[in-house]
């Protein structure tokens, strides 16, 4: 069994041979949780692939939005990737510092707004740097770019979406946090949450979608029997949940990569529906 969608996934030699094409752009994802350090920034900072600019997750954000870094508007979105030197011309490879676990949101979200050609890096910078590869600390300066951004909304979810879904049940929730996050015996990493999932939602890591040595996207036949061994149905709809949307989208690129159906995220996840309120709340693993 292969990948449907090869072309989402490239490897370190496909793109250490073509690192100076004119038509490439190489983005650093990092991401850490709140308190965790260094940062994400920090580690860009300390070194990232050459020609590499650092996409903020934090930053690309809705300010006005309390939740953690929600999707901004198209114009925001656009004038921010433009201004990163990131244009709709541009062949867009993401990476992070932990091999597959930030690099997706940055993917899913050029996706979301209507951005073609953007692939994740296999194994990310662990697999980059066991082979020797160059890393630097020059901050490319890029000249501004126009990046067309028009969000598909059919991409996102909401509270009240969710809501709606517990009655219907028409979308399978899937949660990428840890079992023990899901379960609510794991303290969550942002204050004040209650433990525990989404009610029907089922549980897969998120970290279990790669090898633990190499941090390489598992082939397609261990992928999908990660996915059916969380109880999810490639026919069905589904929607992708886990602290704040960022770890969610490694879900659904894994499910990209397969061909199944493409998942939607739940972008305010769990830093929005495990706030002190009325949503209701599971606790214990998957039954």
């Amino acid at each position: 069994m292969n990948y449907a969608h090869p072309e989402a996934l490239v490897s370190t030699g496909w793109l250490i041979s073509h690192l100076g094409d004119k038509n490439l752009r190489v983005v650093d994802a990092s991401f850490t949780l709140p308190g965790v350090t260094p940062t994400g920034h920090e580690l860009y900072q300390k070194r990232h692939i050459p020609g590499a600019v650092f996409f903020d997750i934090d930053a690309v954000a809705d300010a006005n939005n309390p939740l953690p870094h929600m999707l901004p508007d198209e114009k925001t979105f656009g004038a921010m990737m433009g201004k990163l030197g990131l244009g709709d011309q541009h062949k867009i490879v993401v990476y992070d510092s932990a091999g597959l676990a930030s690099a997706p949101r940055a993917w899913w979200s050029l996706k979301a707004y209507g951005h073609k050609d953007a692939a994740v890096l296999n194994g990310g910078m662990p697999k980059w740097l066991s082979e020797n590869r160059p890393v630097t600390t020059e901050i490319p300066d890029y000249p501004a770019a126009s990046f067309t951004a028009h969000l598909f909304k059919l991409a996102l979810r909401d509270k009240a979406q969710m809501l709606a879904n517990l009655e219907t049940k028409r979308e399978q929730v899937i949660d990428a946090r840890s079992a023990g996050r899901f379960a609510g015996t794991a303290p969550e990493p942002r204050a004040g949450l209650r433990g525990g999932h989404i009610p029907g939602s089922l549980s897969l890591p998120s970290d279990q979608l790669s090898d633990p040595k190499t941090r390489e996207v598992l082939p397609a036949d261990a992928l999908a029997a990660r996915f059916r061994a969380a109880g999810l149905d490639p026919h069905k709809p589904v929607v992708a949940s886990c602290g704040s949307g960022v770890t969610a989208a490694v879900l659904a690129f894994g499910l990209h990569l397969l061909g199944w159906n493409e998942a939607a995220i739940y972008d305010g996840s769990w830093s929005e529906w495990g706030l002190p309120g009325s949503t209701p709340v599971e606790t214990g693993s998957v039954k």
